[in-house]
């Protein structure tokens, strides 16, 4: 008899980015804690297939899973909190939805039936989530409900009645996210918005068993009290999540209060443990907080940063998140300076005056490459630690064979699709490598192995810190997400004239990594993969771990 899997639905709110996504992966931590499996997964209202067509302004990192899944950015939530990678089964979006369903009309698969969203966008969203759970064999899904609740927008209304239909023959429970805000102006918090969102999710055929408020500071006994009198909910099981100073702080928050004893009894169970060894959170938050002895100042030079009058550096947050596992590893405060190569170009070179160490990260299109390419340059001849990541590896290539192979029309086919020196350019189709994104746009999605060169800066610093998949065979698997490639009829100019391809795919056929040599440069690697992705709290990468130690001062 296979195992009855428990479902948990968080919900939101009055406001979005209320912290559904981060109760969602507490919740899990905590669980899995306890020594349960745990399956998250998160629903969103896009009419988007996946998160990869979507400016990074406008809804921050794409999370990159290692199957290729272009996701939300709670997704690297989820993964950092469990530490275990999720993926396809662990996403979907009303645009993957109504995909399926118009597919499955247009091939007669629903015998003639008048497709409308209810039932049939319905049983979808929750065929997908039994999947999920078969395939996971979890004790617990954790369910993210996207969207607020209310909200003028009708889609989410289709998770939450597939929320509901599964509560007649699953065990389910439902945890809401609300909101309370303090008005400066009197001082005390007001319940009434959280009481709207509660009353629409009610009349969504959904009662509450679990809330969790957020607000400027703790809720009082007399806010709870209100809550649970009006809503039928033990005040027990309402919590507390005041802002707090970082995201790490929450799984303790939570536990400190009880809500994972509270779920378990609520479903019959009694804890398998009788505490939480919470120690490695608690130790991972403070140091963040934390004032070490060394330091250093990293230039991010990229061109996601700007949203009307406001800078949004979640266009970066895997990136953020990375940097400061290692530097949590290396005991070191990090100040970032970030650049805006498009907007910044003109003065670029005095913004980078006083750096240790420059990062040119993932990008797209022409704009704002002169400013990446001036940044490389700069920490090309100035010996500062550089490091590269897909695009600023891509544009640490041009530069090289502009400013050391003298090819002054070196460029990317992104760049300039029509140049006669395409050191960086598309490839023919090949689908042992790539997928089809849009028309006709092909790109590597996903994990792909690399075997690394010995005797190289990349080979010491995957064989430091035990980040080889085969160390025999010197292989590691890094995430990628781009669509351009190395040329290889440069590979051999590039490599007499002191550069080093430190890295390739298993075929010898795709350029992974580069390097400088230690003797003309102390720190410069760049990848075509994605290593921010796999960084976690638990397991910093390798490469960011080495390149923030060649900074700090």
């Amino acid at each position: 008899m296979s195992k009855k899997t428990k479902y948990i639905f968080v919900s939101g709110g009055v406001m979005s980015a209320v912290g559904k996504g981060v109760t969602s992966a507490s919740i899990s931590l905590l669980l899995k804690a306890h020594g349960y499996t745990v399956c998250p997964i998160k629903c969103e209202n896009n009419l988007n297939v996946d998160f990869g067509t979507i400016n990074p302004i406008e809804h921050g990192d794409p999370f990159l899973c290692y199957d290729g899944l272009e996701a939300d950015i709670d997704l690297g939530n989820y993964e950092r909190f469990l530490n275990q990678e999720v993926g396809h089964k662990n996403f979907m979006t009303m645009g993957q939805l109504y995909s399926t369903v118009i597919s499955n009309e247009r091939k007669m698969k629903y015998d003639g039936e008048d497709v409308e969203p209810i039932p049939h966008v319905v049983n979808e969203i929750i065929s997908r989530i039994k999947f999920a759970a078969e395939e996971s064999q979890a004790d617990f899904v954790v369910i993210e409900l996207g969207g607020t609740v209310g909200e003028y927008e009708n889609n989410n209304g289709l998770y939450y009645e597939a929320a509901r239909i599964l509560s007649f023959t699953e065990q389910v429970a439902n945890v809401h996210v609300t909101y309370v805000p303090v008005p400066p102006h009197i001082d005390e918090p007001k319940t009434k918005p959280a009481q709207f969102g509660l009353k629409a999710l009610m009349s969504m055929g959904i009662n509450p068993n679990f809330i969790v408020i957020r607000s400027e500071r703790p809720v009082d006994k007399q806010r709870k009290y209100k809550f649970g009198l009006k809503f039928y909910v033990d005040h027990k099981d309402i919590f507390s999540c005041e802002n707090l100073k970082n995201v790490y702080q929450v799984p303790v928050h939570l536990y400190n209060q009880e809500l994972d004893k509270r779920l378990l009894g609520y479903f019959g169970i009694t804890p398998k443990k009788k505490s939480l060894d919470l120690s490695f959170w608690e130790d991972y938050s403070n140091k963040l907080l934390k004032k070490f002895d060394k330091s250093a100042t990293i230039a991010i030079v990229g061109k996601y940063f700007a949203t009307g009058d406001s800078s949004l550096v979640d266009s970066y947050y895997a990136l953020l998140e990375a940097i400061n596992h290692a530097r949590v590893f290396n005991e070191m405060n990090v100040q970032l300076k970030f650049i805006n190569s498009d907007k910044e170009e003109n003065n670029l070179l005095d913004q980078l005056q006083g750096v240790n160490g420059i990062i040119v990260p993932i990008g797209w299109g022409e704009r704002g490459t002169k400013g990446k390419i001036k940044a490389i340059k700069y920490a090309r001849e100035n010996k500062i630690p550089y490091l590269g990541l897909c695009y600023g590896m891509q544009l640490a290539c041009v530069e090289y064979a502009r400013n050391v192979l003298k090819i002054k029309d070196a460029n990317s086919e992104e760049i300039d699709p029509k140049t006669k020196n395409p050191i960086i350019h598309s490839i023919p189709f090949n689908e042992k490598y790539q997928v089809i994104k849009g028309e006709g746009t092909s790109m590597r999605l996903g994990t792909f192995d690399c075997i690394v060169k010995k005797n190289t800066l990349t080979h010491e610093i995957y064989s430091k810190h035990n980040g080889f998949e085969n160390t025999t065979k010197s292989v590691i698997a890094e995430r990628h997400r781009h669509r351009f490639e190395f040329n290889n009829k440069y590979r051999e100019q590039f490599e007499k004239n002191g550069f080093i391809i430190s890295g390739t795919s298993p075929d010898n056929f795709f350029v992974e990594f580069i390097e400088l040599p230690k003797e003309t440069h102390p720190f410069f690697i760049a990848t075509q993969g994605h290593p921010e992705y796999k960084s976690s709290p638990q397991e910093p990468h390798p490469v960011f771990i080495e390149f923030l130690s060649k900074t700090s001062k």
